[in-house]
């Protein structure tokens, strides 16, 4: 009785055309009921638990100071480098293959000769030496980040703001949008923290199982309470998008504003609903002709595309050392792996072309900079794992998959991300949405890719909330 009354009370809170569609189909009705009952049993926030990632027992004190690092390199580290490129093996290319098989190896040698006679590390890690850079132990694990405040001015609010990066990225991707994020505007500048997930770059690798996305959000709420920072804006996209939802389920109160430039869509009746008519009559189920544009046909876009492109998921989500160990232990197999990521997730059109589009949107010194970052620290396979941690039981069962987001929420949907997920599936989740923007342009490395325009979105999100 008490089901049939919350469907009831359901029912008559639809508009009279959901009404008869919801009257029309036992299949929608039940729907409504899985739906209804999923939403009844969310919670308002996460516990925040405990953990330990080092090796060993956990001590009884661990040491919180916060101790300056600078990123170093070595002539024995790039020598091994070179020689290492130097005995490089390559496989045949297919004619007219483009990316479609991966990173063809016609364009990777080329690659591969800037990077052994072009390519200046030293001249890198000065650059990457820019910002400020600190680490600090949380969990038993040395958690890096960089620390960059704006130029001091007078009658200028100060925010503080953390980016959080994705897989195959670093907190290198940010170094285009800090400078316009640390700028005056209109009286408001940020302050702007960017960690390394731990297993990635200077971060820690967590030396026992279970570190996932939870895991992370909790070590970055106490990063950022340990810099004194009590309310911040959170922003991200890929594993960051997740990492920094998560910190906004764990403690709701300190987080101002969470910006996104990716979401995962959602399941439930409202999205197959979408999926049904919107192709169709797109104003029924909350589309827009954008939305029809970018969504449909589904099955190509949202199923086939993604299999295309998601076969190093499977492989890290359930084998990543065995994997890894072979890209950890060659830099020209790494920079395949890796950059061919930033060729087709930018844009999927790019699989056309026998150099990948690489260049389009980023220099080689930035795209192998970023190489460098795994390469150095040997932090290929642990990243992997990442993806074995968070998927290695159904996502849809965990905690954070049944806690809504209250805090105010901003989206950018940029036309080249992998998968489009409209304003109306957000809502499902995400329930105080103050902005929702279609980027003209860009795909899944935003702030890499569209610096200033994702810049000039987060700036618009905060100053919404901010009034």
């Amino acid at each position: 009785m008490q089901r049939l009354q919350v469907l009831k009370e359901t029912f008559f809170g639809l508009d009279a055309v959901q009404q008869q569609l919801a009257v029309g189909s036992a299949v929608a009705a039940g729907g409504i009921l899985a739906y209804l009952m999923l939403r009844r049993s969310e919670v308002k926030s996460i516990p925040l638990g405990e953990g330990w990632w080092g090796a060993g027992e956990k001590p009884l004190l661990e040491d919180d100071k916060v101790y300056p690092f600078k990123v170093q390199t070595s002539d024995e580290e790039i020598k091994d480098l070179h020689e290492r490129i130097d005995r490089a093996r390559y496989s045949d290319a297919l004619e007219d293959g483009g990316f479609h098989y991966g990173f063809n190896s016609t364009h990777l040698k080329k690659v591969v000769s800037y990077w052994r006679h072009e390519f200046d590390w030293k001249k890198q890690v000065s650059v990457l030496n820019k910002y400020p850079h600190f680490k600090t132990k949380i969990e038993g694990l040395d958690v890096h980040f960089i620390h960059v405040r704006p130029p001091h001015r007078e009658n200028q609010k100060v925010l503080p703001l953390m980016l959080v990066h994705g897989w195959p990225g670093s907190f290198y991707e940010f170094y285009k949008i800090l400078p316009l994020l640390t700028e005056n505007q209109d009286g408001l500048a940020f302050e702007v923290i960017c960690p390394s997930i731990p297993g990635y770059g200077f971060s820690d690798a967590p030396r026992k199982q279970g570190f996932d996305t939870l895991a992370a959000a909790r070590v970055f709420l106490t990063l950022m309470e340990r810099l004194g920072f009590f309310q911040f804006y959170l922003q991200g996209g890929d594993w960051g998008s997740l990492i920094t939802t998560n910190m906004a389920q764990m403690k709701p109160q300190c987080v101002k504003g969470l910006h996104l430039n990716m979401l995962n869509s959602t399941r439930g009746f409202k999205v197959l609903m979408s999926l049904m008519i919107g192709p169709y009559l797109p104003f029924l189920v909350g589309l827009n002709r954008e939305d029809v544009r970018r969504l449909f046909p589904f099955f190509e876009k949202n199923v086939w595309e993604i299999l295309r492109e998601s076969g190093y998921l499977h492989i890290q989500a359930t084998k990543p050392d065995t994997a890894g160990c072979g890209v950890n232990d060659s830099p020209v197999g790494l920079a395949a792996y890796i950059m061919e990521k930033f060729s087709s997730w930018t844009d999927l059109s790019n699989r056309n072309l026998m150099d990948g589009g690489l260049e389009r949107k980023f220099s080689l010194d930035d795209l192998l900079t970023n190489v460098m970052m795994y390469w150095t620290t040997g932090s290929i396979v642990s990243s992997m794992r990442f993806y074995k941690e968070n998927l290695k039981s159904n996502p849809n069962n965990r905690i954070d998959a049944k806690t809504g987001i209250f805090v105010p929420t901003g989206l950018a949907a940029f036309p080249h991300e992998l998968m489009h997920c409209p304003k109306s599936w957000a809502r499902i989740r995400y329930r105080n949405i103050y902005s929702y923007t279609f980027m003209p342009r860009g795909g899944h490395f935003a702030a890499f890719e569209e610096p200033q325009l994702l810049a000039d979105d987060i700036i618009q999100f905060v100053k919404k909330v901010e009034k």
